[in-house]
């Protein structure tokens, strides 16, 4: 049964986290990457991020390149440009992550390539897309995450703004970008036409905000942090410490906390007016809370999740990422996949979360390792363009792929 990008090419200059994470989406779903390594640099900066790390490999780089092809080709060649040509006149779309004014300069972009292939889409993520006075600037989750108010939302009331303990600007707008390429393919494909998409990590920010972001545009919300993880109107709604430690409760509904009145042995703040409707709890959160927090702390977590959930209230442990990755769910979900890479061993990895199936056969990829800097060049300027071996040598020999050796 064919994947359900199986006859999607995407040539690919990327590196690092977000836009590698981008084209992971497609990878697993059966998209064909072709990933462009710069040989002057030694390929994508994420060979080499520590700890886990042995020569041109990684951990990290095998998060975001599982199932990718790599080609060794440096731009800088006179000779790379009509290389990458060939490539794009075989692709359904060019994906980059570099600044805003790199596309255009490197020729990246649907004017540029359109007489080499009418049908291409080419998708740069940037860190704030290709106009405005930031687009040459690099953008970075950690910068992002400040600069678009999100360190302002996160961390305790009394301490200093926070990032997120994850680089979700990263791996957001790897989602949002490859949402827009296959908007941009499948159009090309009805209309005959491609385009541009010019997605930026500051604008996928921005739309994170959510909720948050029409509050403070329209009625100027000065959005609170909260203690314990709190959310900001919704009350109870973050974590409470029971009697040997942490865990979340989500009475985001008024039948949730109507049902965490009877399990904690309170109906009667059901029946207070300070604490019957949502927003009156929010109103008296300072009153509410103290009483909360005192019942919580009598028994242990594990016994109030049970409870809680029992009364169909949506509460859970606050794991470490260990306890994560052995809970019941992610075992009985299969969400760990294993595969064998010659120098790191046996790589355990995170299954997509992009589950399709037919006829209860799963459409993704199989796991397979990422490929070596270059290890595909040979056979795609082959296979896929037409190259004789003997023009791919000379082209070595030229130092198009790299400096000889």
């Amino acid at each position: 049964m064919s994947l359900p990008l199986a006859d999607i090419r995407v040539v690919s200059v990327e590196q690092f986290g977000a836009g590698p994470w981008g084209t992971l989406q497609l990878a697993d779903l059966g998209a064909e990457i072709i990933k462009i390594e710069d040989p002057g640099s030694k390929g994508d900066v994420g060979r080499f991020v520590p700890p886990f790390q042995e020569g041109e490999d990684s951990l990290f780089f095998e998060t975001f390149n599982r199932g990718k092809r790599s080609v060794s080709l440096d731009l800088r060649h006179p000779e790379a440009r009509g290389v990458f040509h060939d490539i794009v006149r075989v692709c359904d779309g060019v994906y980059s992550n570099l600044r805003g004014d790199q596309p255009q300069r490197l020729g990246l972009t649907y004017d540029q390539l359109r007489t080499v292939n009418p049908r291409i889409v080419c998708c740069s993520l940037s860190g704030f897309g290709m106009t405005g006075p930031r687009a040459g600037e690099g953008g970075y989750d950690y910068i992002i995450q400040g600069l678009a108010g999100w360190q302002s939302l996160t961390g305790d009331p009394a301490g200093p703004p926070m990032k997120s303990g994850l680089s979700l600007v990263d791996l957001s707008g790897g989602y949002a970008s490859a949402i827009a390429l296959l908007s941009g393919i499948w159009r090309a494909r009805r209309d005959g036409v491609g385009c541009d998409c010019d997605v930026s990590l500051f604008e996928t920010a921005l739309h994170e905000l959510m909720y948050i972001g029409p509050w403070a545009a329209t009625k100027g919300y000065v959005p609170p942090r909260r203690r314990n993880s709190a959310h900001p109107t919704i009350v109870p709604f973050q974590n409470f410490q029971a009697s040997d430690g942490w865990f979340v409760v989500g009475a985001a509904k008024q039948k949730f906390w109507e049902a965490l009145c009877e399990v904690i042995g309170r109906p009667d703040l059901n029946a207070d007016e300070r604490f019957a409707t949502m927003a009156a709890r929010n109103e008296h959160r300072d009153s509410l809370l103290p009483i909360l927090d005192e019942a919580f702390a009598t028994r242990t977590a594990a016994e109030w999740i049970a409870a809680l959930v029992a009364a169909g209230v949506p509460a859970s442990a606050v794991n470490t990422v260990e306890e994560a990755l052995v809970d019941p769910q992610t075992l009985a979900r299969e969400d760990i996949v294993e595969y064998e890479h010659p120098s790191l061993g046996t790589v355990r990895s995170i299954r997509t979360p992009l589950r399709l199936a037919s006829g209860g056969e799963s459409l993704e990829r199989e796991p397979e390792r990422s490929p070596h800097r270059g290890e595909h060049t040979g056979a795609v300027l082959e296979g896929l363009c037409g190259y004789t071996p003997e023009r791919v040598k000379e082209l070595a020999t030229a130092g198009v792929f790299g400096t000889p050796a």
